[in-house]
């Protein structure tokens, strides 16, 4: 990867570039660097695999500039006849010497267009910056060996609980007919490595920050018994990866052989921790920015301050918190990172924002209406901690413009266990993954719908009992009533990944008193 140093160079001449020109009222040049590495897992016993695929790697730098155009009169910002500033934004590829700020710049000029609702680029909070040096360097110049060394530890993990479990060992004559069950180990290990600097004319000092995370997403099966399940694992020490995600999924896809189809109805409801992240990340959280409140399309319009969730629900999100996965020391706005309270005790007191957001929020006329609270009384409740430009399923990538992303999502709650949130359940249904989760009707109604695929189970008398068969059941539900619903939550979040996605929600287990589950029929299971 290009050294830290260098993007610090390319930043600072950028600027300098940049203040050269007569018609910049203010601009921004960000520079960064992202290195994917990925190692695919695709294990078969009962078909010839290599195990672990050929490992892959995209590199991508380069330089983008955002800037703000000179009205022919900047006294006021407009000119005769009510002409307003133009702002731009343009980016230049694999080139982060000033002829590429230079090409990034003209392309921002080309492209400028009045925004009547731009006030200025990203300005201090008056907040601090949390974390400095935070992250492994090994995992940032790690070797193709580890990284194929990695794949092998998840592989062999899974197949070391497959070749040692005492339910497989009783489905075969003989253990060397354990091949012929169709055990499978899928998904990838990736590491993602990311560097950064921005500097500004409200900001000039340069800021860098640079980080790197190590996951893995595994899904397990006992073809034959039409079994699956999954693991899940995140760090950034790559001392600190082991084989669990592997063992996990095996242990569950063990588990669920000889799943039962439930009838259509409503239930009790355990969620697991996948699932828990999966409504999180496709249904809450995208009704939890700014941005989404603008545009009145979240399910939680006009609450601010008011009673949106059972008093058990709380979820906040720190991205300065040292040690958890999704953390980063500055936002791609070069402003600190931090924790912001969403939800607590079942009240909405804050929305994830950037900088853009949260000025046009604040001078929206009908800012009140959609907020329910004055958003200039409230601007405590949307600080600009969550500006990034993640994309294309990883890195801080300098051809995009800062988003609403969240960094690590936290769900507290007080239930010790899987047997105790079973016990608070009573009758009724754990449910351990889902996917195809997504909002019908649109965000804003609330509703959504996803399937349940595995590691879910039918709860009888407050014990796990048989499994339930992938693919026989749909959620469909309206995430108001999941959340009032909500009668636990579990003690411990467990970092957990949605594919393609730069947050880390550490999932917890999650109890809810009613949920629609609809029986899928049989001919679109075998779809």
């Amino acid at each position: 990867m290009i050294p830290l140093s260098d993007l610090n160079k390319s930043v600072r001449e950028g600027l300098a570039y940049l203040r050269a020109q007569e018609d910049v009222e203010e601009g921004e040049v960000y520079v960064a660097a992202n290195g994917v590495l990925l190692a695919r897992l695709n294990y078969t016993s009962h078909i010839p695999c290599n195990g672990v695929e050929e490992p892959k790697s995209v590199v991508n730098y380069g330089v983008g500039v955002q800037a703000v155009f000179k009205a022919p009169s900047t006294s006021s910002g407009r000119a005769e006849g009510g002409e307003l500033r133009r702002i731009g934004f343009g980016s230049e590829t694999s080139d982060i010497s000033v002829e590429g700020v230079k090409s990034a710049l003209e392309k921002a000029r080309k492209g400028a267009v009045a925004d009547p609702e731009f006030e200025s680029l990203a300005r201090p909070t008056g907040e601090k910056r949390r974390l400095t040096s935070y992250h492994d360097p090994k995992a940032l110049e790690i070797k193709d060996a580890d990284l194929v060394d990695a794949g092998w530890r998840v592989v062999n993990g899974a197949l070391r609980v497959f070749q040692t479990s005492e339910p497989l060992g009783s489905l075969v004559e003989r253990p060397e007919k354990l091949g012929e069950l169709g055990l499978i180990v899928s998904g990838d290990v990736t590491i993602l490595q990311e560097r950064m600097a921005l500097a500004s004319y409200a900001m000039p000092e340069v800021q860098t920050d640079e980080s790197s995370l190590i996951m893995s997403f595994i899904t397990s099966m006992v073809e034959r018994e039409g079994s699956k399940g999954s693991g899940y694992a995140a760090t950034t020490r790559l001392d600190g990866f082991t084989d669990e995600a592997g063992r996990e999924a095996a242990r569950a896809a063990i588990a669920t052989i000889g799943g039962v189809r439930l009838p259509s109805g409503d239930y009790r409801v355990a969620f697991g921790r996948q699932a828990t992240m999966e409504i999180m990340h496709y249904i809450v959280l995208p009704g939890l920015s700014t941005g989404m409140f603008y545009a009145s399309g979240s399910p939680f319009m006009g609450q601010m301050g008011q009673q949106v969730a059972s008093s058990k629900f709380s979820i906040y999100d720190d991205g300065a918190a040292e040690g958890l996965v999704g953390a980063k020391g500055i936002t791609c706005e070069g402003l600190p990172t931090g924790r912001t309270d969403l939800i607590v005790g079942g009240k909405l007191v804050g929305l994830l924002s950037n900088h853009y957001e949260t000025q046009r929020l604040m001078s929206d006329p009908k800012g009140k209406e959609k907020l329910g609270v004055d958003p200039k009384a409230n601007a405590s409740a949307f600080v600009p901690r969550n500006g990034f430009r993640f994309a294309r399923g990883g890195g801080r990538h300098f051809d995009a413009q800062p988003g609403i992303h969240p960094t690590n999502i936290l769900v507290p709650g007080e239930v010790e266990s899987t047997e105790s949130m079973a016990r608070l359940i009573g009758d009724g249904v754990y449910i351990g993954r889902i996917w195809y989760t997504y909002p019908v009707n649109g965000l804003r109604a609330g509703d959504f719908t996803g399937t349940v695929v595995g590691d879910s189970y039918v709860i009888r008398d407050g014990k796990l009992a048989e499994p339930v068969r992938p693919n026989t059941l749909r959620i469909n539900e309206n995430i108001r009533n999941v959340l009032n619903g909500v009668i636990g939550v579990s003690k411990e979040g467990k970092p957990t990944l949605v594919w393609a996605a730069d947050e880390i929600v550490y999932a917890p287990e999650m109890a809810v008193e009613k949920v629609r589950l609809d029986a899928i029929g049989e001919f679109m299971e075998t779809l």
